[in-house]
């Protein structure tokens, strides 16, 4: 885990009462309701497999990640797999430890659930750290390509298969034919 996180700063699974902290933090970390959006639809749609918020222990959120089902289509039937966005932390925790230890702990409790891989759409120099690789989604069938686009395995040799990817409903992105 990274060294520089706060002490005061636990991460903790969401609950109920956090959803207007988690939409002000995502929304005041892109600068837009987008985002903010896409948490509250794969909530209410039952497609967020995991919400985890960094707080302020007593007091604020000050981050979150979502972890959302994803399927990945095969011939011979669909492996479950998971999408980690969006990934929000307010602007003046950022750089603080924050993001890393919420997609540390996700990672974490994502390996203890029956998902395959996660997937991520997000910066080529930051996901790696935690494992996350484009080579690894190379074999995917997605809307994303190139470096952004990153995977890692759950379930070690699962992604050689190949497959098309089919996000929650959520994101609005059609499954690849």
């Amino acid at each position: 885990m990274t060294g520089m996180l706060d002490t005061a700063i636990r991460v903790r699974p969401a609950e109920p009462a956090d959803g207007p902290e988690i939409r002000a933090v995502v929304k005041r970390a892109f600068g837009r309701c987008r985002e903010a959006e896409l948490v509250e639809g794969l909530r209410t749609d039952g497609d967020l497999a995991l919400s985890l918020v960094a707080d302020i222990v007593g007091l604020a959120v000050v981050g979150h990640v979502g972890f959302s089902r994803l399927a990945i289509m095969r011939e011979a039937g669909e492996v479950g797999a998971l999408a980690l966005a969006p990934l929000a932390v307010l602007p003046g925790w950022q750089r603080r430890g924050v993001g890393g230890a919420l997609v540390e702990h996700g990672i974490a409790a994502c390996r203890r659930t029956d998902a395959a891989a996660i997937v991520v759409l997000g910066d080529p120099a930051y996901y790696p750290r935690f494992g996350f690789s484009a080579a690894a989604a190379a074999t995917l069938s997605a809307p994303f390509k190139g470096a952004a686009f990153m995977a890692l395995e759950l379930r070690p040799g699962l992604l050689a298969g190949g497959g098309r990817l089919r996000y929650a409903p959520a994101f609005g992105i059609a499954a690849p034919a």
